[in-house]
């Protein structure tokens, strides 16, 4: 069983910045891929980002391409998310979660879920 914990979120005015990290414990985080995903109100959970272990691959959602960057630290456990150019439709709760296996852009994938940390961005 793995343990996530998100932090990093908070209220930015559009065009700032917010860094999110997610630490894992109770597992072997090098085994999983992890990715972010995020959630607004009224609206499914849908897929930021993903890095697979050890970083070979990377995907992002069209909407957050050239702003966000995921990164990963095997030997702290954590998992990052810069996000640059925040707008408001990125107001959202994110979480980070950790999958070991299947199609590592859908939900479904991924059996371990953090907290969520809510991200709010004013225009």
């Amino acid at each position: 069983q793995v343990q996530l914990v998100e932090s990093g979120g908070g209220l930015v005015q559009a065009g700032g910045s917010l860094r999110l990290s997610c630490a894992a414990s109770g597992g072997t985080f090098s085994t999983y891929t992890m990715g972010w995903f995020r959630q607004a109100p009224g609206k499914e959970r849908d897929i930021v980002t993903a890095m697979t272990r050890a970083g070979a691959f990377t995907y992002y959602a069209d909407s957050v391409k050239g702003r966000f960057t995921i990164s990963r630290d095997n030997a702290k456990n954590t998992v990052y998310l810069q996000m640059n150019s925040l707008k408001p439709e990125d107001t959202a709760v994110y979480y980070c979660a950790a999958s070991t296996s299947g199609i590592f852009t859908r939900v479904s994938s991924y059996g371990y879920w953090g907290q969520g940390t809510q991200v709010t961005v004013s225009s």
